[in-house]
């Protein structure tokens, strides 16, 4: 029977789209990609395969989790198989690099960004970087959930920093060294979409810090004191907040950026600065939801997720068989 396939490595992210399948009485299936044997000379499965595979599963040991998923995407894809967030998203989900280069092709703009790796030619980065922008922050490549994130007023913060013991190195050796950029008040904002599609908007405190994962499982021990800062008092307002009728014709560019690669459901954050000029720094193919800022507007991501799919499986069922129109 087809039936939806989806594609991940942490079963807590997993656990509302589990309730949303239940609701609608889907048929779904797991596969959790830590480890696994993959028969090439295999058909796979009839149905809809749903890649959540994150950029952070390296934090919960399974450091090779996306580089196996981009093999069983691949012997999908040869198949034929209708794959939500295909190898080309998985390719920017666990690369920023590879996300900016894609969303500059859209008049989309990045932070202004260098990439190194060792430690002299992170600090060279910062050299660079200092004399036109002034503070900047580090980050990792390849990361999730703002995981590494750290601010910098000077260079040589930043090198004591590189040369000693507390430097954490990305998983991929590539260390991103990007301009800081300073918004007027302490927040960010995290659009979402489904099949492509702008679901909504939501606003993001960052006053504790820059670790943004936004399902209710990172909300545990997620304070981060950046370099050279002083966290400010926890806000008595929601750390997450869906803006009611959200509209920026920013939303239009995004669509087009994810319909062109392979993208069928993520978040795209983005931070305004002083001037009012957007910058766009961070795309998530493994996208979550926040439970309290969902109740509080009445609306569900995972419910829409689980809809979206169940259509895709419905068009993959009717779809005639290769034989038939052969």
């Amino acid at each position: 029977m087809s039936k939806i396939h989806v594609i991940h490595e942490n079963d807590a992210w997993v656990e509302p789209l589990r309730e949303a399948f239940a609701e609608f009485d889907l048929p779904y299936e797991e596969w959790f990609l830590h480890e696994g044997l993959l028969d090439l000379d295999s058909e796979p499965p009839e149905g809809v395969f749903y890649n959540r595979m994150s950029a952070s599963s390296h934090t919960r040991g399974h450091r090779y989790a996306p580089e196996y998923t981009a093999g069983v995407l691949s012997w999908l894809e040869a198949h034929d198989r209708r794959v939500i967030n295909n190898s080309r998203a998985l390719q920017l989900e666990v690369s920023k690099i590879a996300q900016y280069a894609a969303l500059s092709n859209f008049g989309i703009r990045t932070p202004r960004s260098i990439a190194a790796i060792g430690a002299d030619n992170i600090v060279a980065a910062a050299r660079k970087l200092s004399g036109s922008v002034g503070s900047f922050i580090t980050k990792h490549n390849r990361a999730g959930k703002g995981l590494g994130v750290r601010l910098f007023h000077n260079v040589q913060a930043l090198e004591d920093y590189v040369r000693g013991t507390e430097f954490d190195d990305s998983v991929d050796g590539i260390t991103l060294v990007q301009e800081y950029i300073r918004a007027p008040e302490p927040f960010i904002t995290r659009v979402e979409f489904i099949g492509g599609d702008f679901l909504y908007a939501v606003r993001v405190d960052t006053s504790l810090g820059f670790e943004l994962c936004p399902a209710d499982v990172c909300q545990v021990g997620d304070q981060f004191c950046p370099v050279g800062e002083t966290p400010a008092p926890a806000s008595p307002a929601p750390r997450f907040r869906i803006i009611e009728d959200f509209k920026h014709p920013i939303i239009d560019a995004y669509s087009r950026f994810i319909r062109a690669n392979g993208i069928g459901i993520s978040g795209i954050e983005f931070i305004t600065d002083e001037r009012g000029e957007l910058y766009t720094y961070d795309v998530n193919t493994n996208t979550n939801y926040n439970s309290a800022a969902e109740e509080e507007a009445g609306v569900s991501g995972m419910r829409a997720i689980a809809l979206y799919l169940g259509s895709e499986l419905r068009k993959v069922t009717r779809r005639p068989a290769l034989s038939a129109i052969a």
